[in-house]
């Protein structure tokens, strides 16, 4: 199909909108721990509820995807995550907090498995990774914001030493005296409630996959999995949502633990600067990417990111406090051009390919708790230390990825693909 930039605004939209939805947890957990009286193991569970959810959902979606199309499935997926979101603001428990991620991350599941196959068909192959690295900055973005969202609402709902704005005096009603910060699901309902009707009135132009990239039938997805490179770019997904997520659940918790910082204000400002910086690092990405290949990117940050994991875990207060943030930098190519990379790295069955590599989100679930677990028994410090593997992993995709389509730079416009070999 010709270029679409409809579409492709669209994806830029709802990526900003999965991020301020998704990239929450980090700031809270330690307030989840504190006031549900929980250990580091039982935290843990919290991301796994919600990351699990990619695991039973993907591949179903892309199903959904294909027998309702794009419009349809956007809208459900966005009315499904406002009625999660919904569930925890009306119900404040750990129980429901667990029930309520797990139907806000079916979802996010089903987001994902249909945007990046309208991204590359919208905004062309050549320009996929480009255009996937785009998507990040937004979703850094989002990211940025949301923990100054939580702040605000954790540090003014049901404080009677500050004035009372109309949105405050309207969470002080919604919200027990107990749990400020569970305000900040009351907006997320209504985020998603406002996207699925967006996207509802919307004028939707149709968008014609190619036969690759639809979903296909589970015969196709049975002889995807055969095949190793759809199986060693799972394992880089799955190790990358677990190392994002791995830090920037543990970040807070971990400054608090060794330096003291305040959960509420510096550990959330941590968590700010992460995803901040993570659309500083998606900035620059861009222009590297007109001037290098994606996988010589990949390897250039994720060095970048082992060495600041390093400083963050064995450093003083205020280096590991910085070099936590500035890992937000180090990551915020790798999702997106792991994805390229694996997309075209097969000829064919994009769609279901994509619903096999959107499953490698449950990283986000089993990294976090492996931490959770590891921090309970032998301290949160050594539990982190289990990132350096997993960062480890995704260094090592820039020395063996063999793409068949090059993304374009500037000294490779206009040439043709790569040959199948």
């Amino acid at each position: 199909m010709k270029r679409n930039y409809f579409i492709v605004s669209l994806v830029m939209l709802i990526a900003f909108v999965i991020s301020f939805l998704t990239n929450i947890l980090g700031p809270i957990i330690p307030e989840l721990i504190t006031d549900f009286n929980l250990n580091l193991g039982l935290a843990g569970f919290l991301p796994f509820s919600f990351f699990i959810a990619y695991g039973v959902m993907s591949i179903p979606s892309g199903i959904i995807v294909e027998q309702y199309g794009e419009k349809k499935t956007m809208t459900l997926a966005f009315v499904i995550a406002s009625i999660g979101a919904l569930l925890f603001a009306l119900v404040p428990t750990f129980p429901v907090a667990m029930i309520s991620l797990f139907i806000i991350g079916m979802g996010m599941a089903m987001l994902q498995v249909t945007m990046f196959p309208l991204l590359r068909a919208a905004g062309g192959e050549k320009h996929f990774a480009f255009n996937a690295v785009l998507a990040q900055l937004f979703f850094g973005l989002a990211s940025f914001l949301s923990p100054m969202v939580y702040s605000y609402l954790a540090l003014n709902v049901h404080n009677a030493e500050k004035a009372a704005t109309p949105i405050i005096e309207f969470m002080n009603r919604l919200t027990p005296p107990a749990l400020p910060w569970a305000s900040l699901y009351w907006i997320f309902a209504l985020i998603a409630a406002v996207m699925a009707v967006i996207i509802l009135v919307s004028r939707f132009p149709k968008v014609e996959l190619k036969e690759d990239e639809k979903a296909g039938t589970f015969d196709i997805y049975k002889t995807l999995i055969r095949k190793k490179v759809v199986l060693l770019y799972f394992l880089g997904l799955f190790f990358y949502v677990g190392s994002e997520q791995g830090i920037a659940n543990w970040m807070s918790q971990f400054l608090f633990t060794y330096h003291g910082y305040d959960p509420q204000t510096e550990g959330a400002n941590a968590v700010s600067l992460y995803w901040g910086l993570m659309t500083v690092g998606a900035f620059f990405g861009l222009i590297l990417l007109k001037f290098m290949s994606s996988k010589n990117v990949l390897t250039l940050f994720s060095l970048s990111g082992a060495i600041a994991l390093a400083l963050a875990l064995f450093g003083p207060a205020q280096v590991s406090y910085y070099s936590f943030s500035f890992l937000g930098f180090s990551l915020s190519v790798m999702w997106s051009i792991i994805i390229a990379l694996a997309l075209n790295s097969i000829a064919e069955h994009h769609g279901a390919y994509t619903g096999i590599l959107v499953t490698g989100i449950i990283g986000g679930a089993v990294v976090p708790l492996i931490v959770g677990w590891l921090g309970e028994f032998f301290g949160l410090k050594i539990g982190m230390m289990f990132l350096f593997l997993t960062l480890g992993y995704i260094i090592s995709i820039g020395f063996w990825a063999r793409p068949l389509v090059d993304n374009e730079t500037v000294f490779n416009k206009g040439n043709k693909e790569n040959e199948t070999k």
